[in-house]
């Protein structure tokens, strides 16, 4: 069966961007504990693009399988995980890319450069890193992993936080500040 991108967030309302998340069927990689571990050969560049052996890696379908696979350890390393090896990846900056935001209601939904959805909340937290001159915003995705906001999401999301006057956005109960500690 082909693969069908989820529509834009535009045209989605919270219970449908709800359910997409929910019918997604990830592997179960944080109940897999491989014994054999290796080099994958891979990079993840800064700006969202993935690289094997110095080759860009130009097939959607590709990254969004070995993105399902991906995990970050405590120490901050990130790895391609199945249930008999994992593979340490270099990762640039954040695996993945929060390319749009849509607010509706008390919720924040974010689409990734991989097509996923993230609702953020409790379970996946917006942070503020780096300093007030040059601040990046990242958004808790899975297994340990981030996106970071590109430059319209970023846009997108400050415009959102403006409405309140210490910078912040709320989703699902949780409140989140757009500014670095």
């Amino acid at each position: 069966m082909p693969y069908q991108a989820p529509p834009d967030l535009a045209g989605l309302t919270l219970a449908e961007a709800a359910r997409l998340v929910a019918e997604r069927k990830l592997p179960p990689v944080e109940t897999w504990a491989p014994e054999v571990s290796g080099q994958s050969h891979m990079r993840i560049a800064a700006d969202g693009r993935w690289y094997h052996e110095g080759g860009l890696i130009s097939r959607p379908a590709m990254v969004r399988a070995f993105a399902s696979l991906l995990m970050r350890d405590e120490a901050g390393q990130h790895w391609l995980v199945t249930p008999y090896e994992r593979q340490a990846i270099e990762v640039e900056d954040a695996p993945f890319q929060a390319i749009d935001v849509k607010r509706e209601d008390d919720a924040l939904v974010f689409r990734l450069n991989t097509d996923d959805l993230v609702i953020a909340g409790p379970d996946h937290a917006i942070l503020a890193e780096g300093d007030p001159d040059t601040p990046a915003l990242y958004l808790e995705v899975r297994h340990g992993t981030r996106a970071r906001l590109n430059r319209s999401t970023y846009a997108q999301l400050a415009e959102i936080a403006l409405e309140d006057e210490e910078l912040r956005v709320t989703s699902q109960g949780a409140t989140f500040s757009l500014r670095p500690a």
